[in-house]
């Protein structure tokens, strides 16, 4: 039976910008207008679970957003915990888009929402609310499209806020995983040569094939691969030191033992040929933004206190200009990590940006001290944040 309760949100807008014109100004004049009154939820409970992450979660519902005239319009649903304001710089709620609308009046607009899709918008508004019934607020907000900067008023309306409790999931669980327990664990945020406690590949398509990044803080790293937290069913080398670096084996599969030393290596395992592949990477950014620009990369650290909210991630503090960058991870450029479209972005500052290796540039919103965090703990969620300091 599905967990997930499926809910409709009929939300209705404030709106705080209308159109006028005088001889005085052409731009927008703003003018607050009451609230109109929410009729839904009647239940905003939810339940969400990686075993239903494609299913239809709920059902979004609005009026259209009244500016006095027919506008293009960009709606997006926006969450934070129940304790916790929205700001007034939009940029910075976690929020996902419901898309684009003209606001003609008396209009109503519906967007499906995936599990997935949700639970990825608590987890941005609350990432310690996995497993645990916790209280957010939502509402929807919207910005009239390609409004021109040099207005003194920006076009926008928000909807009243509905308090909803859900119960969010761990999106790794969405994904099948191989542990890689070895001799470096204990010097890299883990344990030594302990399955439960030990790096993760995951597959993207649940299709017996992984990959992943796994910081090796040893001169000489061994490992192995299993396919639950424990012993059961390991897989090592075909051949003793100097391994193959290609062939897997389970019954007296050797250790693997890289000869590149210490530091980041991206690996690949296909569980049903029995093949793998191993490579040492760089985790660096380089670009415009950053002050070396594109000819000089500044390198990531791995965070292994297990207090810090970017636990097993990469970290850099740094001053960006509004430009572009990438995150390089091999000195000759063949390989690196951009925006998921291939095309220049400008990413959403705090969002957890979704990136994939291969990708195209990034740009920075506007110039300012930022930590960038890089989360490639799973190979089906590679994601990067700029977090004003």
């Amino acid at each position: 039976m599905k967990n997930i309760i499926k809910k409709a949100f009929l939300v209705t807008f404030v709106t705080i910008g209308l159109y006028s014109c005088s001889e005085d100004s052409k731009d927008p004049v703003a003018k607050e207008a009451d609230d109109f009154t929410m009729s839904a939820p009647v239940d905003g409970t939810f339940v969400l679970t990686a075993a239903t992450a494609g299913d239809e979660a709920v059902v979004v519902q609005w009026e259209s957003a009244d500016f006095g005239y027919q506008a293009a319009t960009n709606y997006k649903l926006q969450m934070v915990k129940s304790t916790d304001s929205f700001s007034d710089d939009q940029t910075l709620n976690p929020s996902i888009s419901l898309g684009n609308y003209s606001s003609v009046p008396g209009a109503s607009f519906e967007k499906s929402l995936k599990s997935r899709d949700f639970n990825n918008l608590v987890l941005a508004a609350n990432p310690s609310g996995i497993g645990n019934a916790v209280s957010y607020k939502i509402r929807i907000y919207a910005l009239v499209n390609n409004q021109l900067a040099s207005s003194d008023i920006n076009l926008n309306a928000k909807s009243q806020e509905a308090t909803v409790t859900v119960t969010a999931y761990d999106a790794f669980d969405e994904f099948d995983r191989l542990y890689v327990p070895g001799n470096f664990g204990g010097a890299s945020g883990y344990a030594d040569w302990t399955p439960s406690n030990a790096p993760k590949l995951f597959s993207k398509a649940n299709d017996g094939k992984y990959e992943g990044f796994v910081w090796m803080n040893n001169p000489n790293p061994e490992f192995k691969f299993t396919p639950v937290p424990d012993w059961v069913g390991d897989k090592g080398d075909i051949t003793e030191f100097p391994n193959s670096f290609t062939d897997l084996v389970q019954a007296g599969g050797k250790n693997i033992r890289p000869t590149d030393g210490a530091g980041t290596y991206f690996l690949t395992v296909n569980w049903n040929t029995d093949k793998y592949t191993i490579a040492k990477r760089q985790i660096a950014m380089i670009g415009q933004a950053t002050p070396n620009g594109w000819g000089t990369p500044t390198y990531m650290t791995f965070v292994t206190d297990p207090a810090s909210p970017y636990y097993r991630m990469f970290t850099l503090d740094l001053a960006l200009t509004a430009d572009e960058f990438l995150i390089r991870l091999k000195d000759d450029w063949s390989e690196k990590m951009g925006t998921l479209s291939g095309n220049t972005e400008t990413l959403a500052a705090t969002n957890a940006n979704g990136i994939k290796i291969g990708g195209g540039n990034m740009k920075v919103p506007t110039a300012g001290n930022y930590k960038i965090v890089l989360d490639v703990r799973n190979a089906a969620n590679y994601n990067l944040r700029l977090i004003p300091n």
